[in-house]
């Protein structure tokens, strides 16, 4: 980065100095907002708006488009296919390759390579996200964090013939498509799952029994209170993981996901959760807009927060069925309905635990409940599978970039 190698550091034939030497540094600018005919005119133009496009190789669309106007009479410059770009600001670090000429904001930088003797584009951007730790690490500022231009000026980089380069590059694009193809796998199993349960949890969609027969049985309607009992068991003493709910994980040890305890002194508050027992967390969350619930699987026992609403399902219930009822969010139209006053000052919405356990949920027959949990058993099998897939592809592209990027290990160049 900015620091520099020691001289036995740079691979042999590598070339090591300003990354200004190798590819011409550009900087970007927003037109006058007081001018309609600066925007919307066709330019696409990458703004801190397409941060979730970036890190994802090829840049295709962007959130806003100037004009020619715009880029005459400000600062911006039309930047051609190939340019590698990175954000400085929001989302520092994140970069990615223009598939078509753009403009882009003051808060990237972009660098427009050779492609043919210098620096080629895609071996920059995977030199880029090799780096990306470093470069949130440059940030700097009290309210916003940003990376200067100097520091973008004394950027040093160590680049080893272009003909390496290509292959390095080339090598690395056969695991971004693995890793495209995979995510896109799983994007699709993902929706393929929603949809099956808004389907079997519904009863829009009867399955077969054992069998082959389709189950016709009415599904009733119970309250949480009639299928469960509720749990509110203080601490026994004993040594027990404090534990908190993520909307996206589930259970997960409080001190994990804080770096410390929060409970404190409180802790005798809490209630004492054992496995396969379940919690409602009435935080609300981009995920679950209303509060999410949650069964303990990974613990044998675990204190939660006493705001929690924990219970128990009565014998004679699916424990699987009402595990993927409440991932569904199937009680959100209920839980929204009886928020009177938003949100409290503690982020927890207003719903009484009474309240709670007074909303309705449907249960067929132990037997079709039991047949959908392994229809969705099945399809989240699948999920996971390619979850893992994924997680290990981008490790070996990762061990490959430090492998492959810094010369420690070379490609032979026919």
């Amino acid at each position: 980065m900015a620091r520099s190698l020691a001289k036995d550091a740079i691979p042999t034939g590598w070339k090591y100095d300003l990354l200004d030497k190798f590819a011409t540094r550009c900087s970007g600018h927003t037109p006058s907002k007081s001018f309609p005919e600066y925007w919307d005119g066709g330019v696409k133009w990458i703004s801190l708006a397409d941060s979730f496009r970036l890190d994802q190789g090829y840049v295709y669309e962007t959130d806003k488009e100037i004009s020619e106007a715009g880029i005459a009479n400000s600062s911006a410059e039309l930047h051609p296919a190939e340019t590698v770009v990175l954000s400085r600001d929001a989302g520092i670090g994140k970069s990615g390759v223009m598939a078509v000429p753009m403009a882009v904001s003051q808060h990237f930088i972009a660098w427009k390579c050779d492609n043919s003797e210098k620096l080629n584009s895609w071996f920059l951007y995977n030199w880029l996200q090799l780096n990306k730790a470093e470069f949130e690490r440059q940030a700097v500022g009290s309210t916003i964090k940003t990376i200067g231009l100097p520091y973008f000026k004394k950027l040093k980089i160590a680049v080893p013939p272009y003909t390496e380069q290509q292959k390095i590059a080339q090598i690395l694009s056969t695991w971004d498509k693995a890793i495209i193809t995979t995510e896109q796998l799983l994007a699709n199993s993902q929706q393929q799952k929603k949809a099956l349960m808004q389907q079997l949890l519904t009863g829009k969609k009867r399955l077969l029994d054992e069998n082959g027969v389709r189950f016709t049985g009415e599904w009733q309607f119970k309250s949480i209170s009639q299928i469960s009992k509720r749990i509110q068991r203080k601490s026994d003493g004993e040594d027990h993981p404090i534990l908190t709910i993520s909307s996206l994980s589930g259970f997960v040890r409080q001190d994990e996901r804080y770096s410390r305890y929060m409970a404190g002194e409180s802790v005798k508050n809490y209630i004492l959760l054992k496995k396969g027992e379940f919690a409602y967390n009435k935080g609300n969350s981009k995920t679950y807009e209303f509060g999410c619930i949650f069964d303990l699987d990974s613990y044998k026992s675990g204190l939660v927060p006493h705001v929690y609403v924990c219970f128990k399902l009565h014998q004679g219930l699916s424990h699987r069925y009402f595990k993927y009822l409440f991932e569904a969010d199937y009680l959100k139209p209920q839980l929204g309905a009886l928020v009177n006053t938003g949100v409290r000052n503690n982020g927890l919405l207003n719903i009484k635990p009474s309240e709670f356990m007074n909303t309705k949920v449907p249960v067929p027959s132990f037997d079709e409940q039991e047949q959908i949990a392994d229809v969705l058993h099945a399809s989240s099998e699948t999920i996971n599978k390619l979850q893992l897939k994924l997680d290990a592809l981008k490790q070996e592209k990762k061990a490959l970039m430090q492998q492959l990027l810094t010369g420690k290990r070379r490609v032979l160049v026919s």
